[in-house]
């Protein structure tokens, strides 16, 4: 089902969200200051991503990352999409005058020790185009996300992502719950790596080290 939204845009400075302290791992094309000083109204859908917006979407994602992290983007999405173990993924479009603007992968992550009754999925990555950057098309994508996640009886959303950002969502610091990332995180930047819970009493009363999909499961997408 797509969801039809009004995005209000604005010209401001350029403030990409960052991962870690100075590398956009996992998201790019995302901003949380914006000056007032040219409104522009536009037509948003956010909807399932189907097979025939897949060239879309890794042209977005090397325009959003750029040529230095944009091959490394654009392979872990092809990768993500074909990997078992990411299975099942929620993949997720924006789109403007139907071209391709915004895309979000969700996919499947466990929790370890096995044997605990929660579902759980990781965020990574997102992505605006640059010509379509400071008009909330990147927090669309991530509260609907979030929104069709709790539908499908997720527990738990992780996140590897700027801490100015994703607590609007109702993200928070996942190491202080329990929750390891599945490679170390410097401790500078704990707060980085975040959790959100969609069903109540779930964070309190589970914990572990979250085992992502294999096509995540590389050091290089987790280190500063």
């Amino acid at each position: 089902m797509a969801v039809q939204t009004r995005a209000f845009a604005v010209n401001c400075s350029r403030h990409g969200l960052t991962i870690h302290s100075s590398r956009r791992r996992f998201a790019a094309g995302l901003n949380s200051a914006v000056s007032v000083q040219q409104l522009i109204v536009m037509q948003v859908e956010i909807r399932r991503a189907v097979q025939s917006d897949l060239q879309a979407i890794l042209d977005l994602a090397m325009s959003a990352f750029g040529n230095s992290e944009g091959p490394e983007i654009v392979q872990l999405i092809g990768d993500l999409l074909a990997d078992v173990t990411a299975q099942p993924v929620l993949s997720l479009v924006a789109t403007a005058n139907e071209r391709v603007v915004g895309h979000v992968l969700f996919s499947t992550a466990r929790l370890k020790p096995p044997g605990q009754d929660v579902s759980a999925a990781l965020l990574a990555p997102l992505a605006v185009h640059p010509d379509f950057q400071f008009r909330a098309i990147g927090g669309q994508l991530v509260a609907e996300g979030l929104r069709q996640l709790s539908v499908s009886d997720v527990d738990l959303v992780f996140v590897l992502g700027h801490p100015g950002y994703y607590p609007r969502f109702g993200f928070s610091a996942a190491g202080i719950k329990g929750f390891q990332a599945p490679y170390p995180i410097p401790q500078k930047n704990a707060d980085a790596w975040m959790v959100r819970g969609l069903r109540p009493g779930v964070i309190g009363n589970t914990s572990g080290q979250v085992i992502c999909a294999d096509s995540l499961a590389d050091p290089k997408y987790w280190r500063e």
